[in-house]
């Protein structure tokens, strides 16, 4: 749309119906490397990312208000089409004979409501690459339930496999699963649309978060099958290969008062070196002389005795400073960071740029995620903020399918595009 073409998708054109996470995700990803993503949205029934997800910076904003919304959406244009309408729908239609692909994640039946099932598309547009990501899939018995992020880490067994052994499971968070869905997802666009160029051919990727979400259950599953123990949680603690001191110690409290107390380092030991090097870091010569704790099992059943004496040493001592510390000496240590950290204080990130600046016409400048990989001949770039709803409908109404500016004005008074 008359725009310099970068990165390694430059030409590359996807619509993008995706909402809340999952979707925007997969495509977000697309759009740091170049590929042209068109977010296709509608004032009628707008992403809960716009109008629910926080942080919300301005509430009496009613759509352009949320940095979640920017944050997951840097990089794309948005125009807004009303699906529910005729005259949507046929423009959605046009639209598809200028993309080269369609990612969303509504529940199964939504596009096919629409009249866009895949075989629908593929008369359209033959050679159009469709990528679903409902949360079982569009085939099976639980095709038509409808997920969100934590049920779909509860279905996939995750949320049982994460806590403390006496508590009720604790899960990953709230939408960890939406994250390994958006994966799946770029990686699925990609695959497919480089089979298309091998062979001229679009296709159908139907993917089930659920599925992409029980592939990060490791070896549990692998576990009861082949030697029939059940999983179980296991908390802070090592499971394979066994580690002993590992565990999270608390530090000295935080100078944000918002922290305060609750601040902590993580670290594992798995060899005699490192159980040596850990001794002589944190002054405890009677330890690293002890017989009986240069074993694992040794270790491990004087937990209590060395965990008392790690936390001695860290209690002081700030993450960083512990952190560096026990790194220098060859022990696998780290800062448990928050959010704040990972932005403000951490060197490492710092250096790459994980956490550019963007500018957004409303909101200001804002802070968003990177990409954490590297190309060497074809960077990624987080170009532009996530953007306002409907801006882009002048540039791909007039520019791509070439209606006036009339008609498109006349479509927006008719809540056609809305």
């Amino acid at each position: 749309m008359g725009e310099e073409r970068w990165g390694a998708l430059a030409g590359v054109r996807i619509l993008d119906l995706g909402w809340a996470m999952a979707g925007p995700q997969a495509t977000a990803i697309l759009a740091a490397y170049g590929a042209e993503v068109i977010r296709v949205e509608s004032r009628a029934r707008p992403d809960l990312a716009r109008t629910t997800f926080g942080p919300i910076i301005n509430p009496d904003d009613p759509y352009d208000g949320s940095g979640y919304f920017t944050n997951f959406n840097r990089n794309k244009r948005s125009i807004t089409l009303n699906m529910t309408t005729p005259r949507g729908r046929e423009l959605f239609a046009r639209l598809l004979t200028v993309a080269d692909g369609v990612l969303e994640n509504f529940s199964a039946g939504v596009m096919r409501a629409w009249g866009f099932s895949y075989e629908a598309m593929a008369r359209i547009k033959p050679d159009i690459v469709y990528v679903s990501m409902a949360g079982f899939g569009h085939t099976g018995p639980y095709r038509d339930y409808q997920t969100f992020g934590p049920s779909v880490q509860a279905v996939s067994g995750l949320t049982h496999l994460s806590g403390f052994p006496d508590r009720e499971p604790a899960g990953w968070g709230y939408s960890y699963m939406d994250h390994t869905g958006g994966y799946y997802g770029a990686i699925a666009m990609l695959q497919a649309l480089l089979h298309r160029r091998r062979t001229g051919r679009g296709q159908h990727v139907d993917l089930s978060q659920v599925e992409a979400a029980i592939t990060l259950t490791g070896t549990a599953i692998l576990d009861k099958v082949v030697n029939g123990r059940p999983s179980t949680r296991i908390g802070n603690a090592s499971g394979e290969p066994p580690m002993a001191p590992h565990g999270v110690y608390r530090c000295a409290p935080d100078p944000d008062p918002q922290v305060g107390d609750d601040s902590w380092i993580a670290l594992a030991v798995e060899t005699v070196d490192q159980w040596r090097a850990l001794c002589a870091v944190i002054d405890a010569p009677d330890l690293a002389a002890d017989p009986e704790l240069a074993t694992l099992a040794g270790r491990r059943r004087r937990a209590a005795e060395i965990d008392a004496a790690i936390e001695a040493w860290t209690r002081p001592r700030s993450p960083w400073q512990a952190m560096a510390a026990l790194q220098a000496a060859g022990v696998p240590a780290g800062a448990v960071q928050r959010s704040r950290d990972l932005v403000e204080r951490d060197p490492q990130l710092r250096h790459r740029g994980m956490h550019p600046t963007v500018e957004h016409p409303l909101l200001g400048m804002l802070t968003v995620d990177g990409v954490p990989v590297r190309f060497s001949r074809t960077p990624a770039a987080v170009r532009r903020a996530g953007p306002l709803i409907g801006e882009a409908n002048a540039e791909v109404f007039g520019g791509l399918l070439g209606l006036p500016p009339e008609e498109i004005a006349a479509l927006e008074a008719e809540r056609v595009l809305w």
